[in-house]
């Protein structure tokens, strides 16, 4: 998060129930300010539209692969996933 000296001023209105919801992220300690929800929700917007452009490009990426690529990329695929059948990506460091 950006320190303060390099925060954009920025002057809003709001709906009320957003302006509850950023409030209640204060309170709950899950922001330490109305700055600092309104971040963590924007964070939050520009995460699921980066996920949104990533599986649209991906869809875009098989739709156009030849059937021997697709046959290809399914055998890579269950090769991976076999091999990563004892990981457990939580504990990895």
């Amino acid at each position: 998060m950006p320190t303060k000296s390099a925060r954009a001023k920025l002057s809003t209105t709001v709906a009320p129930e957003t302006y509850r919801y950023l409030a209640s992220l204060v309170k709950s300690g899950r922001a330490g300010s109305l700055a600092e929800a309104v971040d963590e929700a924007v964070e939050y917007f520009r995460r699921n539209e980066n996920r949104r452009r990533l599986a649209r490009a991906t869809a875009e990426y098989f739709e156009g692969l030849s059937p021997e690529a697709v046959t290809e990329e399914n055998n890579l695929g269950k090769s991976l996933s076999d091999a990563a059948k004892g990981i457990d990506f939580d504990r990895e460091p």
